[in-house]
């Protein structure tokens, strides 16, 4: 059944602003994914906030204009599907990552990141990314090493003299027997 304007006019709109609003985007061709794998893998998408769409060429290429993702424009060749991450830049790679492992008939076409368009194979890279907890994690880890560093430092110095006063006490003590 032939789309309506009015259905392709929304169709954009809805990819366009999900395009505006995500921190990266993967891109993939499905072909040979069976109704019930394409199911689970969107349950999949929802629970980690990623928008996935399968879109037409034409309409995703109208989609994508003028926005950071438009770099993607010459890789949409045969069936696409659109990964948006929306939360996390690396939620889409990891998803789509996971189950093209899964499933051989997955194929990611590319990918980018901040309007920087980047080969299928930098899907690792990309995957590897740490979620907003985990950078958080590692800054907190490292703004706080300084402080223990010194914290630790400091301690040393009272540390040292118990320590020294404790051998000259046990040579007494030894000297005298």
């Amino acid at each position: 059944m032939a789309l309506r304007l009015a259905d392709k006019q929304a169709i954009v709109a809805e990819v366009n602003e999900a395009a505006s609003n995500a921190l990266s985007a993967v891109v993939s061709d499905y072909r040979g994914l069976t109704v019930d794998q394409m199911t689970e893998m969107r349950v999949k998408a929802r629970e980690n906030g990623v928008y996935l769409r399968v879109v037409r060429n034409t309409l995703a290429r109208r989609a994508i204009a003028g926005t950071e993702y438009e770099c993607l424009t010459e890789t949409l060749v045969g069936p696409t599907m659109f990964a948006f991450s929306q939360e996390e830049p690396g939620s889409a790679a990891r998803l789509l990552k996971d189950y093209a492992r899964e499933f051989d008939a997955l194929e990611v076409k590319a990918l980018s990141i901040g309007g920087q368009l980047l080969a299928a194979s930098d899907i690792d890279r990309v995957a590897k990314l740490p979620t907003r907890d985990e950078a958080i994690a590692l800054l907190m880890a490292v703004m706080q090493a300084p402080l223990v560093k010194l914290a630790r430092t400091l301690n040393e110095v009272p540390g040292k003299l118990v320590r020294t006063i404790a051998a000259v006490r046990d040579q007494k003590q030894a000297s005298s027997e």
